[in-house]
């Protein structure tokens, strides 16, 4: 879940340039207030996102689950509509079965305003699943924008049409694009009225006034849109969705951008419609560079993109991107020039040498910089493997496996396991990529609490590891390499770990300690050696807590935790931090659980991970009760509550705290009164849950 909100719920800040709109704004608000679909639709470029958001934004504090925001713009079909979604509304779905079930079950009993934005690719696949979530939510609304209609029952349809293009509203629009006090009368005026008021249209105007000045803009304007429709610009054939007959403005007014922008411009233009997310500078080098666009050109004709208003400025990360309109042209283009499919395909290795990288670094000091990295970039990843599985199953294997891992501990396991289970299926690459594949499948099923699914995988990897293994050391023998390497490599590790974790979670300390213990003994090296040697020393500690070896499980948590900083190690150290709190719940010293359990509660707060917040809020709960703080443990425990329904799952974890959980919340319980914890219990439950969060991290002493 998100870090930090005022209020519940999460919308995009609003675009500075918001103009006008005041009759629409009050029509959309009235219809929200009246129905529970409310569709924007319009043009492209003519203000619907925009619209939506303000709308949104001010119809939020109704909603006391809050306003959530998801962006369909970004994808390309129909199969990650659900797992969108379910992110943008913060469940972290650890559910199996269907996807919408779980999305169905989070928004059951909740008031909230949910917006969809760009439907019109997705448009029946939208209405399906709004009308499915309509029906099982009586307390939500849908405000939708889109280029036509859901097509839903009890759909209220709003039509944008342009500003007026004699008002005061367009030239408002222009004035603040152009960063200009035009009068109304002159160029200015003229430009708006050519331009029919269409928002996009202006701010493309907008920004060759910058370059060119009013009265060069309005005279170019004059003589390209004056001509026989034919004779305006060499623009191709677009479908309807994009270019309907009454808007052919639009499209006159993107082709004049085109026109106006250098060649390099144009094919760069063309080449960055492949990106479906934001991208950096690096990204667009990487991808879109070849031919007339080097290291050295590619810089400047991005920069003058930016100055065209054809791509954003720049966000705080040096991320830019297109909007879809814009974008669509110029996939339109780069299909004209026959180079589609050697982009996607540059596309695709790129990303999929991102993910590489990111495995590659895991372990070390810049696990949370790559961490962070393949979840900014999350959109493109998720392009390139659809790409490659259409394209090369087996790099599309690669690539998956590489970054599962990263997306499970997201709490993206439904992205995670279609990505794996969909190569697995399709490729035929054996050894190490199979291996690394189904480990990651694995750790995704035990997460979502398939333990037989598991038990199968957790086997298929083992056997995997030890061919793909013994096939390399066969292959070091013949190459007169060093003998003796015949011990369990990286792959067997993890393929014990992986079953020592099943074990773990299925109540079998004994089993957790024999499988990774024997292959630790086999291995050489130290738990600093990799990551796959950490992770079993890990399932090493949980498993004698299990078997209620205190001091030395304690004693082995803190040399490891010592050795997670030093690497600046993040993921393991949070788990750390957890065994160590559950020990000192064992051990009888409920102050040290809870510094502890903070600990881990700033370690997973700062990977983002839904479903590590709520077993720390649970160990903590379970510390606060044991020293008999009644009131902060069932504040605790509803904050809790919260973050465990936006992984959609009941309370869960490690057999044994489940018990000490039950054991000293019954003992607070008598010791405040039923109604007393409820109260508070009640009262953390329905708040938001990152102020819950930020209470239980403050500690004693303080409010």
């Amino acid at each position: 879940m998100r870090d930090t909100a005022s209020v519940r719920g999460h919308l995009p800040d609003e675009n500075p340039g918001f103009v006008g709109r005041r009759t629409e704004l009050e029509r959309v608000s009235a219809a929200l207030a009246e129905h529970r679909l409310v569709t924007v639709t319009g043009v492209g470029g003519v203000g619907k996102t925009r619209l939506a958001l303000r709308a949104a934004h001010r119809a939020a504090e109704g909603y006391p689950d809050g306003a959530w925001w998801a962006d369909l713009g970004q994808l390309d079909g129909e199969r990650l509509l659900v797992a969108l979604v379910a992110d943008s509304v913060d469940l972290a779905d650890h559910t199996p079965g269907t996807a919408a079930t779980g999305l169905c079950r989070r928004l059951a009993a909740d008031r909230l305003l949910l917006v969809l934005d760009s439907c019109e690719h997705l448009a029946e696949p939208c209405a399906r699943l709004v009308a499915e979530l309509l029906a099982a939510a009586p307390g939500l609304t849908v405000l939708a924008t889109s280029r036509r209609p859901l097509g839903v029952a009890d759909e209220q349809t709003i039509a944008l049409d342009p500003l007026p293009p004699a008002g005061p509203d367009a030239l408002a629009l222009l004035r603040r694009a152009a960063g200009e006090d035009f009068p109304a009368a002159g160029p200015a005026g003229e430009i708006c009225v050519r331009l029919e008021g269409i928002p996009l249209a202006l701010e493309l105007a907008a920004a060759q006034i910058r370059l060119q000045g009013a009265e060069a803009v309005r005279d170019q304007l004059g003589s390209r849109l004056d001509a026989a429709p034919g004779a305006r610009f060499d623009l191709l054939a677009h479908t309807e969705r994009v270019w309907p007959s009454r808007h052919q403005t639009l499209r006159a007014a993107i082709g004049w951008s085109h026109e106006l922008s250098t060649p390099l411009e144009r094919l760069l233009w063309a080449r960055l419609s492949v990106f479906r997310g934001p991208f950096d500078l690096a990204s667009a080098t990487a991808v879109c560079g070849g031919g007339p666009l080097d290291r050295a050109t590619l810089p400047g004709a991005l920069d003058g993109l930016v100055r065209s208003s054809v791509v954003r400025p720049p966000d705080a990360a040096g991320r830019h991107r297109m909007l879809d309109t814009i974008r669509e042209y110029g996939a339109t283009w780069l299909d004209r020039t026959g180079e589609a499919g050697a982009v996607a395909d540059r596309h695709a290795a790129h990303f999929r040498g991102l993910a590489r990288r990111a495995e590659t670094e895991w372990h070390g000091a810049r696990q949370l910089r790559w961490y962070r990295t393949v979840d900014a970039h999350h959109t493109d990843l998720r392009t390139a493997l659809d790409r490659l599985l259409r394209t090369d199953p087996d790099a599309a294997l690669d690539l998956v496996g590489s970054v599962a891992f990263a997306w499970s501990c997201r709490g993206r396991l439904r992205e995670a396991r279609d990505g794996l289970e969909h190569a697995l299926l399709l490729s035929e690459a054996r050894g190490r990529v199979r291996a690394r594949a189904l480990w990651a499948l694995g750790v995704t099923l035990v997460l979502q609490g398939e333990s037989g699914p598991a038990q199968d995988v957790s086997e298929r990897c083992a056997r995997e590891a030890r061919h793909a293994e013994h096939a390399e050391h066969a292959g070091s023998t013949e190459r007169g390499e060093a003998a003796g390497r015949d011990r369990p490599g990286d792959l067997t590790l993890d393929a014990a770990a992986l079953a020592g974790l099943l074990a773990l979670t299925t109540g079998r300390p004994t089993a957790a300690h024999v499988v990774v213990g024997h292959v630790l003994d086999a291995a050489r090296g130290g738990p600093a050696d990799s990551a796959a040697r950490l992770r079993c020393h890990l399932v090493r500690v949980f498993a004698l807590t299990g078997l209620g070896r205190l001091a030395e499980a304690r004693e082995r948590a803190l040399r490891l935790r010592a050795l997670c900083e030093e690497l600046d190690e993040h993921w393991t150290r949070t788990a750390l931090e957890y065994q160590l709190a559950l020990t000192g719940l064992l051990e009888g010293d409920p102050a040290a659980a809870s510094g502890h359990a903070r600990a881990m509660l700033e370690g997973t707060r700062r990977l983002g991970a839904s479903l590590g917040v709520a077993l720390g809020l649970d160990v903590l709960a379970t510390a606060l009760a044991a020293a008999g703080e009644g009131e902060r443990a069932a504040d605790v425990s509803g904050t809790g509550e919260a973050y465990w329904r936006s992984t959609g799952q009941p309370r869960r974890g490690l057999p044994g705290l489940r018990a000490l959980h039950e054991k000293y919340t019954d003992t607070v319980r008598a010791s405040i009164g039923e109604p007393a914890y409820e109260e508070i219990f009640l009262r953390a439950l329905t708040g938001l849950p990152q102020d819950g969060l930020d209470r239980a991290l403050r500690g004693p002493g303080h409010a």
